[in-house]
């Protein structure tokens, strides 16, 4: 069993940054977490559950969203057992819970139901 947790979100104005974090508990959390492609959704009001970032478990590789390349960046460290989302230039339709997680297929496209392991999730509000 792998246990996922998010932190960082908040309230932000429009053209700030945040960082979220994504980070794994329980003592055999930090081998499994290292074999784990990760990724990041977000729930935006009214809409469905949609991929944000994604990283293969070497962390070489990572795909991003079309709404998101370019101002998001997606990291790991691996030994931390922790993935990062670098928002930069965030903007009003950023506005979203995200939510972390682990396990799952990480490629062009990326899909929640291929993910088994979940966060609660991180509320990131950004303000016009």
């Amino acid at each position: 069993q792998v246990e996922v947790m998010e932190s960082g979100g908040g309230l932000v104005q429009a053209g700030e940054s945040l960082r979220l974090s994504c980070t794994a508990s329980g003592s055999t959390s930090r081998l499994r977490f290292g074999d784990l492609n990760i990724a990041w959704f977000r729930q935006r009001p009214g809409k469905e559950r949609e991929g944000v970032s994604c990283i293969l478990w070497r962390g070489t590789t990572s795909f991003y969203a079309d709404s998101v390349k370019g101002r998001f960046t997606i990291s790991r460290d691996n030994a931390e057992s922790s993935v990062y989302l670098q928002m930069n230039t965030l903007k009003p339709d950023d506005t979203a819970m995200y939510y972390c997680a682990a396990g799952g297929f990480c490629s062009g496209s990326w899909e929640p139901g291929t993910y088994p392991y979940w966060g609660q999730g991180t509320q990131v509000t950004v303000s016009s």
